[in-house]
């Protein structure tokens, strides 16, 4: 994903879930991808939080993050995070990412029995006795977080 924003079609059809919850009452970004089987927190948010992480039980590699290296993911963090009225706690594995902050994949809609729709690319998923639906933001709100980052990214650097 580069910082340059082309017109977006605001359709959903090819997009994964992009959206933003609270993690220690700050706002952060949250991807849910279908096609991923991990839970992944950024790296950038664990230290930006300073939440206490541990070591993974059974440390593994990750090829896709990286196009030059195999990633060592030897680190696991509890995080509680909040998108309105769903509230939950995750274990994430932790791992150098600037796509989002937190990255959910398919254990998690299979665990909480979650529907996707694919045409609004909405979840839906019971919560505490009461129906839950996680709205996507628009490419457009995607690409402004993009920009965002990128810009924070170069001020850190």
């Amino acid at each position: 994903m580069g910082s340059v924003c082309k017109d977006w079609d605001e359709t959903q059809r090819e997009n994964i879930l992009h959206t933003r919850c609270m993690v220690m009452g700050k706002i952060c970004s949250l991807i849910i991808d279908g096609g991923n089987c991990t839970y992944v927190a950024s790296q950038r948010l664990i230290e930006k939080f300073a939440l206490k992480n541990f070591l993974h039980p059974r440390p593994y590699k990750l090829q896709w993050l990286s196009e030059n290296r195999q990633l060592v993911v030897d680190i696991k963090v509890l995080i509680w995070f909040s998108i309105g009225k769903y509230v939950d706690e995750i274990l994430f594995d932790v791992v150098p990412m600037e796509a989002s902050n937190l990255l959910r994949g398919r254990p998690w809609q299979y665990d909480k029995d979650v529907l996707h729709n694919g045409v609004t690319n909405k979840f839906s998923l019971g919560h505490k006795g009461k129906k839950v639906t996680l709205t996507p933001m628009s490419p457009s709100e995607v690409c402004e977080d993009q920009i965002k980052n990128e810009s924070e990214k170069r001020t850190r650097d």
